[in-house]
């Protein structure tokens, strides 16, 4: 990989993905303990991201309409908190990223989404976050069918590696996605081939383009570290009616000594390693150092999406009162009033008659009151409801064609 070309050819985009990769060696560094390699190699796909495409407002991270990101390869941290740190967000001053990895700091190794509102949700154990991002493409899917798409209108991004994709977990989750041609979720694979033990091929050779392909998804295969590349695919991408995922070749731990090396993949704590590793990127060798050139168009990022969030401030004052009642109620995770008084005349009512039922019928007849109350409730079972008795009366199926459910 030619570091020199890649500087040139890109120069401002450069600068602000070398911001990433530099924290993300300083703060490893720093903890003596980390993954430092899938972020200097993701650099290039999540700054195209977040600068192009994600919408978003780091002065309010619970906008609702927000797109979503998820590192599903929790591991490689650092890649989510530096893109925290950089455009902006207040639960992740520098201070927080000195202290990665520490006791009681917010930067843990692993993202963990109740210590910040900035994070979607807790990764770690490879190939959940996939599934946690079918779900949130699932729920916009049905919000935007009860709201409209004035108000619910946003897309899932994850970024996965190797070993998310070779979970179990992880096909199901792709499998579902595909049925319900769930278009507002975007895939962004790692795919740099390096494992801790060496490469890929010692544990899995799955041709992974084709399992997604196979399994209902549009596909793309681009060079991670081409800018132009990365927004041509995801401009494509959101446009597909499909699930996407994009195949992004890239180098693990890039232009340093152990790129496309299992080194690559852990703690790169060495100094020597560091310096030459900087000045390869044309940076100072100075810890925690973003130029104030790179951090000011890292915070425009961070702010330009303050005017969509106002517009969508202006759409939802539009709604009416019981409306936006029920969304704001939702939302907050409150269950609706009515829902204790008809669980208290459920109780007395089995208390009274002691009716004998299996369990999985005493499950749907809890059910058949819960839901028809707090109509927010989704419930899965594949192909079994017949059997196990999830699905209560008047419930419909979430589909391709009923994505209110």
């Amino acid at each position: 990989m030619d570091i020199k070309a890649l500087r040139s050819a890109n120069p401002e985009h450069w600068a602000k993905a070398a911001a990433i990769r530099t924290l993300t060696l300083d703060a490893v560094a720093a903890a003596n303990s980390g993954h430092s390699g899938m972020a200097m190699g993701m650099a290039d796909v999540a700054t195209v991201l977040f600068e192009k495409h994600m919408k978003f407002d780091a002065s309010c991270p619970t906008w609702p309409d927000r797109d979503r990101f998820i590192l599903s390869a929790g591991h490689g941290s650092m890649l989510l908190y530096s893109l925290l740190h950089l455009t902006g967000y207040k639960d992740f001053p520098i201070e927080e990223i000195k202290n990665f990895r520490q006791m009681g700091a917010k930067t843990a190794g692993h993202p963990e989404n109740f210590l910040s509102d900035a994070i979607e949700t807790t990764t770690g154990p490879l190939g959940q976050g996939i599934a946690n991002a079918v779900g949130f493409a699932m729920a916009e899917e049905i919000q935007r069918a009860r709201y409209g798409k004035k108000i619910v209108d946003h897309f899932t991004y994850v970024i996965a590696g190797d070993g998310c994709l070779m979970e179990g977990i992880s096909q199901e989750a792709i499998g579902l996605a595909g049925r319900h041609e769930l278009g507002k979720l975007i895939v962004l694979w790692d795919n740099n081939n390096i494992t801790i033990d060496g490469t890929v091929d010692l544990a899995d050779r799955t041709d992974q383009v084709q399992r997604f392909k196979a399994s209902g998804w549009h596909v793309q295969e681009i060079d991670g570290h081409d800018p132009v590349a990365i927004d041509a695919a995801l401009d494509a991408a959101k446009k597909s009616k499909k699930p996407s995922m994009i195949a992004c070749k890239t180098h693990i731990a890039l232009g340093s000594s152990a790129q496309d090396t299992s080194k690559g993949h852990g703690a790169l704590t060495d100094a020597t390693l560091i310096a030459e590793t900087k000045a390869a990127y044309g940076v100072a060798n100075v810890a925690f150092d973003v130029p104030a050139d790179v951090q000011k168009q890292w915070a425009a990022i961070g702010a330009r999406g303050a005017a969509d969030r106002a517009e969508w401030n202006e759409r939802f004052a539009s709604l009416s009162e019981n409306k936006q009642n029920e969304f704001n109620r939702a939302y907050a995770f409150e269950a609706p009033k009515k829902l204790a008084s008809v669980i208290r005349k459920f109780k007395k009512e089995m208390s009274e008659t002691a009716p004998k039922h299996a369990t999985r019928k005493s499950s749907e007849l809890t059910l058949n009151v819960i839901n028809p109350v707090m109509q927010e409730t989704v419930g899965g079972s594949a192909d079994l409801s017949g059997s196990n008795n999830t699905k209560s009366k008047d419930m419909t199926v979430f589909d391709i064609d009923n994505r209110g459910g």
